[in-house]
């Protein structure tokens, strides 16, 4: 469940905007939320070995 709230939190923020009438601002917000997941996926946290 932990890991969810980040998730549950952007969501709510997204939509909370969306109901302001705020759709260009909740868009960005979403963007940013899709960037960022994209590049920790793709470039996750290098661990040194030895």
């Amino acid at each position: 469940m932990k890991a969810f709230l980040p998730w549950l939190a952007v969501l709510a923020v997204v939509l909370l905007l969306s109901a302001l009438r705020l759709r260009p601002l909740a868009t960005a917000v979403s963007l940013g939320w899709l960037a960022w997941c994209v590049l920790t996926w793709f470039r996750p946290t290098r661990r040194r070995s030895g």
